[in-house]
Order: structure tokens, then C-alpha cells, then sequence
């Protein structure tokens, strides 16, 4: 699986920085993965829903380290050139 597309929306919020879709092989995309400024670096969340008790819970996530970080490595990178120039 590969990711063929990140879109960058940039938002003006306390810790979220951003929100990106990602589209993996031309053929299914991720809406609402969340860039998030933390104390000491950015980090990418994944869609979620705020379940009866409070607590919220991924909606789509990685099943492997692999592919967490090529997530995270294609959302950051898309970010940085979106907010650099």
C-alpha cells in the first residue's frame, strides 16, 4: 500500500495545526488526520469519535509501526512545505 496523495488544510487553532486527507493507492482516501503541535514536536492524530463515556476512539488507524510512520512522515512532510513554502 502505498500513499499516492496528502492534501494540507491549515487551521488557526491552539494545538491543532492542520487537517489532511490522505489517499492510499489512487483508490481510498483518509479525511480529518489532525497535525498537532505537542510540547516538543508535531505529531499526526487519527480520525476519531467521542464515544457515551468521554473517552474518544480511532476510527482508521495504522495496524503497524511500518505504516504509522510512513503516515506520519507523508502528513508532516506535506505540512512543512504547505506552511513553508
Amino acid at each position: 500500500m502505498h500513499i499516492t496523495d496528502v492534501k494540507i488544510f491549515p487551521v488557526d487553532e491552539k494545538r491543532v495545526k492542520a487537517y489532511a486527507s490522505i489517499v492510499f493507492d489512487d483508490c481510498f482516501i483518509v479525511r480529518d488526520v489532525k497535525v498537532i503541535e505537542g510540547d516538543t514536536k508535531f505529531f499526526v492524530a487519527m480520525p476519531s469519535k467521542k464515544m457515551k463515556d468521554g473517552s474518544f476512539r480511532d476510527t482508521v488507524h495504522p495496524l503497524n509501526n511500518i505504516m504509522r510512520q510512513m503516515i506520519e512522515e507523508s502528513v508532516l512532510g506535506a505540512y512543512r512545505l504547505e506552511v513553508d513554502g
